[in-house]
């Protein structure tokens, strides 16, 4: 073993001076021939391609838009640029560039010796050679031919431009953003001014556009972008070029006054586009797959894309029905309530306020008045003022309207219902239809579906029923008690789940829990199988695999098991469509493979992501194959019984001869904390559809009539519809082996007996954890329990029997926190006869503690 290691290490080292003879070879022959007077066309150095738009298509080879060569690029003298851009440029991208002929041996030694170890040392090529690689050679192509082109225009340049034209040149053409070329261009798109006022610190974030400008955008990844950017600033006190005082000065200055809010966009807003969204969406996959080899508005690239258009059109049609009407019924919702306000209490307000001269009441009233204004001057006057400070050029005035449109943007975020749609199909990932929000357009570009940080709510739910499932500890058919508890986080503090409107249900079965969202027994779960396996397996299901991202979405505490985390609306498609594909891994898709502009493939997205799933083996069977029939049986019901239960009936079809057939159904909705979000993921066994409605910024509520089942719910029943008009019938794939179907009792979830007479169920078991045990629960006092159960929560309960009342389990309270007097409403203690009581008050022959002073947590959510 150790001489192989050995005969490696020598090859590589062979290898390394290898290239490092040819390479001076070929400068040599490079120089050599550039001196010669009878080159051909030496001057023809403006002969560039032509360029021809990219062209999107759908997976049916149907148009759906072109990245066109219109470009956003401004000329800029050298001259004119401050010395620390220049400096900047030089630092990062060739500290030699004055110094050699165009051509660097130590770099190109350097990306050499990178290539053989397999590591990144840093790219060979000088601003020379990048500035010859742009306009003359694809760049896309990697061979060694290419590289030999490229130095040899490089040679050429250096000959033909002095190093200051060949510098203006490179700050003038290079890519450097969003459908933005030069330095000039660049520094308005991301700082709002020229390139000749630009700072140190913007400086280096400009230049490391130049390497990556998907990856060191600072509008989508500012963490990285900081990163490389101090980098460079270090790099520069270390040449020489600026001192530690004014870099680290500028930094800070930079970051106070960044704005984390707003998001990349392309400069290609005036194109016919069938799918904006899922354009942009690609646009942005593209700048990350060949970052600085493709330029795919002059370079004409056909990019075959996972699209539907006939799926995107209905998700279109549908989303857009669905926003118009959550904003419609939200607006009359918060206008009937602000109506009431200002007719009955604001006069109230100020009758007591001049009443007993309290002027702080009065001011309730001028607020709103301010209010109303500042809606009127955002939405009506402060449009007119811009365009007159455009049109006049007064800055003043500019910057009144900038301010304005702040306001407008917080007050849009806050008080404009947003959705988000995506359909992924189960067995291929393919993403075959995405809404990312309301109208797309430079001012909305939050693409919901996939950048999201959105609390899915009970929608959340069946991923760690998925963790129950496999313990043992839970199957279908457990019985819990959906009755007020309080649980204690992992710091002590008291956290006390409450159902939709508040309503209990006694003793239910798994599957009912699940299927009616039934929060008291979901929390009950999470707390019986233990937060490491619920996260585990969430996060698994969810595609999260990075530690910090997994500590960070998933902390310890109960009302994670409401949804109370922040995920994207294709990771929750992700997560169903593995329940729907048998338990197997599902990786989301949008580009399949790309071609240049003769038609040869440069890029199989598809073949690489199927290659990286096969080297996974087994590890693709994310959950069992069991498992999954299971969740996906339980997620039945809610079609069937539960929250969607209205929905069931969409998916009844008929066939060319008028026969009926019926293609399965699964899903869950999910609504959050004070109604602000509305959530229904679903799926069948072709596709898997996850819908959202809510806010960018939380605070307001859609309202009681706007849920996931209500708003939601019905969107994807009729989206999911159209999709499967002309599929044919198909119902989930059950494993030959490893699961029991089981009659049991609809009221304990145990084997049937002569006794059971509410009724019968057919689940669907792990054959190792199938019912053993027969129905107890209307062969003894169980039964009188349960209805002693259902009259206390009628508000009216006689006891007279101990045992009955020794089997109610109440709920365990930590008395230490509890005080010591108790409240005069309550009494301390009751008699075991019948009692009268009322609404809010409960006599039981035991000692009732005070809750007085029983601080409850401040995080109370009602939920689906």
């Amino acid at each position: 073993m150790k001489n192989s290691g050995g005969g490696r290490g020598f090859i590589r080292v062979m290898g390394v001076l290898t290239v490092i003879f040819v390479a001076g070879i070929g400068a040599a022959l490079g120089i050599a021939v550039a001196e010669t007077a009878n080159i051909m066309n030496q001057e023809n150095f403006q002969e560039f391609a032509p360029a021809l738009p990219t062209k999107i298509l759908d997976i049916n080879g149907e148009l759906i838009t072109e990245f066109s060569a219109d470009e956003k690029r401004e000329l800029v003298s050298l001259a004119d640029l401050p010395r620390h851009l220049i400096f900047a440029v030089l630092a990062r991208e060739d500290p030699d560039f004055y110094k050699h002929k165009g051509f660097s041996i130590r770099g190109i030694a350097r990306a050499a010796y990178g290539l053989l170890i397999g590591r990144n040392l840093g790219g060979g090529s000088t601003i020379t050679q990048q500035v010859a690689g742009t306009l003359y050679t694809d760049r896309s192509e990697r061979k060694i031919s290419r590289k030999i082109r490229e130095l040899w225009w490089a040679l050429q340049m250096e000959r033909r431009y002095t190093k200051n034209e060949i510098l203006e040149i490179y700050l003038n053409y290079m890519y450097m953003g969003p459908g933005v070329y030069g330095v000039e261009a660049a520094s308005k798109y991301f700082f709002g001014h020229s390139a000749k006022d630009i700072s140190l610190a913007e400086a280096a974030i400009l230049v490391i556009q130049l390497s990556s400008p998907a990856k060191y955008n600072p509008l989508d990844n500012p963490n990285l972008a900081m990163d490389r950017q101090l980098s460079v600033l270090d790099r520069m006190i270390e040449l020489g070029y600026a001192t530690k005082a004014d870099t680290e000065a500028s930094f800070d200055e930079y970051w106070e006054n960044y704005d984390y809010t707003r998001v990349s966009q392309a400069a290609y807003f005036n194109r016919d586009d069938k799918a904006p969204w899922f354009s942009e969406y690609v646009r942005r996959e593209l700048d990350g797959m060949m970052y600085k080899t493709m330029d795919y508005y002059r370079d004409g690239y056909t990019v075959h894309t996972t699209l539907d258009l006939s799926f995107q059109d209905a998700a279109q049609r549908y989303m857009s029905e669905g926003i118009t009407r959550a904003n419609r019924e939200y607006r009359a919702s918060s206008g009937n309530r602000l109506v009431r306000a200002e007719r009955m209490y604001i006069p109230i307000v100020n009758l007591l306020s001049l009443a007993f001269d309290v002027n702080i009441l009065t001011s309730t009233s001028q607020e709103h008045n301010q209010t109303r204004a500042m809606n009127r001057y955002t939405k009506v006057l402060n449009p007119v003022i811009d365009l007159a400070s455009l049109a006049f050029g007064v800055e003043g005035m500019k910057d009144i309207s900038n301010a304005g449109f702040v306001e407008l943007k917080a007050s849009t975020e806050e008080n404009v219902v947003e959705g988000a749609l995506i359909l992924i199909e189960n067995e291929t990932g393919y993403i075959q239809a995405l809404i990312g929000g309301s109208k797309y357009d430079e001012n909305n570009q939050l693409i919901r579906a996939t950048q999201g940080h959105i609390m899915p709510g009970s929608s959340f739910k069946p991923l760690y029923y998925s963790a129950a499932i496999d313990s043992g500890k839970f199957t279908p058919s457990s019985m819990i008690y959906d009755v007020p508890v309080v649980f204690h986080n992992e710091d002590g503090t008291p956290y006390i789940p409450l159902n939709f409107r508040g309503e209990w249900n006694g003793s239910v079965l798994l599957y009912d829990a699940l299927a009616q969202s039934m929060n008291v027994a979901s929390i009950k779960i999470l707390d019986t199988i233990g937060f490491d396996a619920a996260i585990d397996r969430a996060s698994m299901l969810l595609g999260i695999t990075d530690p910090n991202i997994k500590r960070r979405t998933f902390p310890h505490v109960y009302p994670i098991g409401l949804g109370i985390i922040s995920i994207a609306p294709v990771q929750m498609a992700r997560a169903f469509a593995t329940f729907a594909n048998e338990g197997r891994e599902v990786t989301p898709m949008a580009i399949r493979y790309i071609e240049n502009r003769n038609g040869t493939v440069i890029l199989d997205n598809e073949r690489e992501i199927r290659q990286k799933q096969r080297q996974k083996g087994g590890a693709i069977q994310l959950i069992s194959p069991q498992n999954a029939y299971i969740m996906t049986s339980l997620l039945k019901k809610t079609v069937e019984i539960g929250t969607l239960g209205g929905q069931g009936a969409k998916f009844v079809f008929a066939n060319d001869k008028g026969e009926r057939y019926r293609i399965a159904a699964a899903g869950k909705t999910g609504t959050t904390q004070n109604w602000s979000d509305a959530w229904t993921v679903g799926f069948t066994p072709y596709y898997t559809t996850a819908i959202w409605f809510g806010f960018d910024r939380p605070g307001n509520s859609l309202g009681l009539t706007l849920t996931g089942a209500t708003l939601a719910g019905p969107i994807w029943g009729d989206f999911m519809r159209e999709v499967h008009r002309k599929l044919p019938a198909k119902d989930f794939r059950r494993p030959e082996s490893g699961l029991v179907d089981v009659r049991v009792c609809a009221k304990s979830g145990q084997l049937l007996t002569p006794s059971c007479n509410q009724g019968s169920v057919t689940l669907t078991f792990l054959d190792k954890f199938r019912p053993a045990e027969y129905c107890t629960y209307h062969e003894n006092g169980e039964y009188r329990t349960h209805m002693a159960m259902e009259s206390l929560r009628s508000g009216v309960s006689a006891f007279d029997d101990r045992d009955v009342i020794s089997g109610l389990k109440m709920p365990t309270l930590d008395l230490g926190q509890l005080p010591d007097a108790a409240p005069a409403a309550m009494p301390a203690t009751g008699n075991s006869g019948a009692n009268e009581i009322g609404d809010n008050e409960l006599l039981f022959d035991f000692t009732v503690p005070s809750f007085d002073d029983f601080e409850l947590p401040s995080y109370n959510p009602l939920m689906e």
